[in-house]
């Protein structure tokens, strides 16, 4: 198990061990949520192919049930993709945690003694449950806010550019432009997550230790210094923790801003292409709506990506305490540990210190394979 602390400074690597245990039902969640955004992005064309078959008058009355059959199954299929990658995600995610905890466990167990006399018990034990859902956290905001509004907005793109291919080359720099600066941003805002993060998993280990300890605390009358030290753990990380989320709001309120404004000239661009002749009603109708999504999705995505840069932080900071690597290993030739049923006999055994007491005296003892005293 020693093997993991070659991840102790790689995250992502550390992350995609344990997905590639798992491939099918990672391929299956990544399949239904890109086939689910599909069905919704269209769901905005069967809108204008509605509206435009509704346009034509009641002659087009074949189109418009056409439009209608289209659009309640690209309704339908969106629901339902999503509930199946959410069922098998409900199995997937959690199997992940577990592997992670089993794997973590067993890497700690082996270290030194050496390695936990300057380490609090509940510090090492904080960061493995800091770690395992960290992971947890990071695949749901992959799957979920992450991966869907950068699909939504290369679909959503691709049908404007059946409009305009002029409005879908200004909408692809734009949304690039804002995805690139929101998430330099957040990089930036590192250093704030990663104190955060050793602030937090401090308080836990605090708490863990005091409580084991607690009839020593107590012996030593020392539960007001307890109560004192803890305190100030606490405002520590609750001052750290301020910090990191006022950055990231200061990037929500930003990308806020922006995206009010191209919203209201998207939709000032498609009337006037519609006074113009250069588009339908239902076009109109389709840039409006595709240009919100957009929009919308690149809002989302911001957010989760600043979001997920603070969850990274905490998931670095554990793993690259707890995967250090062993400093007892056995020898790369040393036979392996087998077991042949052989029994431990004590025959007659004196024994005494130098110059004291007798301990044993013809003590004899037999324990046979298997048998614990």
């Amino acid at each position: 198990m020693d093997q993991l602390s070659g991840y102790a400074h790689r995250p992502f690597p550390f992350v995609l061990r344990y997905l590639r245990q798992r491939p099918i039902s990672h391929l299956v969640i990544l399949g239904s949520v890109l086939g689910a955004v599909s069905c919704s992005v269209g769901t905005q064309y069967g809108v204008k192919f509605l509206v435009d078959s509704l346009s034509g008058g009641p002659e087009h009355a074949t189109n418009v049930w056409l439009a209608f059959v289209l659009l309640m199954s690209l309704i339908a299929s969106d629901n339902f993709l999503w509930r199946i990658a959410s069922w098998v995600a409900s199995y997937t995610f959690v199997g992940v945690t577990g592997d992670l905890r089993r794997d973590m466990f067993r890497h700690l167990t082996g270290h030194a003694p050496s390695y936990f006399s300057d380490r609090l018990p509940g510090m090492l034990t904080s960061r493995i449950t800091a770690t395992s859902n960290a992971i947890f956290t990071v695949e749901n905001m992959f799957v979920w806010n992450v991966l869907p509004p950068c699909f939504a907005t290369i679909a959503a793109i691709s049908l404007i550019g059946t409009v305009s291919l002029t409005m879908a080359a200004v909408l692809i720099v734009i949304a690039g432009t804002m995805v690139v600066a929101m998430f330099h941003l957040a990089a930036a805002g590192k250093p704030l997550h990663d104190d955060f993060a050793d602030k937090a998993a401090a308080v836990d280990g605090e708490m863990i230790d005091v409580i084991n300890n607690m009839p020593l605390v107590r012996a030593f009358c020392g539960l007001s210094h307890e109560h004192d030290r803890f305190d100030a753990t606490v405002k520590r990380e609750v001052v750290a923790r301020g910090r990191s989320l006022r950055y990231l709001e200061k990037l929500r309120l930003a990308h806020a801003a922006v995206t009010v404004c191209m919203i209201i000239a998207l939709l000032a661009w498609g009337i006037h292409l519609w006074q113009q002749g250069g588009a339908t009603t239902g076009d109109v109708v389709l840039i409006c709506t595709l240009g919100i999504s957009i929009l919308s999705a690149t809002r989302d995505l911001a957010v989760a990506l600043v979001d997920v840069t603070q969850h990274v932080a905490r998931l670095t900071e554990a793993i690259a305490t707890l995967l250090q690597p062993h400093e007892l290993r056995d020898h790369p030739e040393a036979e392996p540990l087998v077991r042949t049923g052989a029994a431990i006999a004590f025959n007659n055994i004196s024994f005494q210190y130098p110059g004291g007491l007798k301990v044993f005296d013809r003590f004899s003892l037999r324990l046979q394979p298997g048998q614990r005293v």
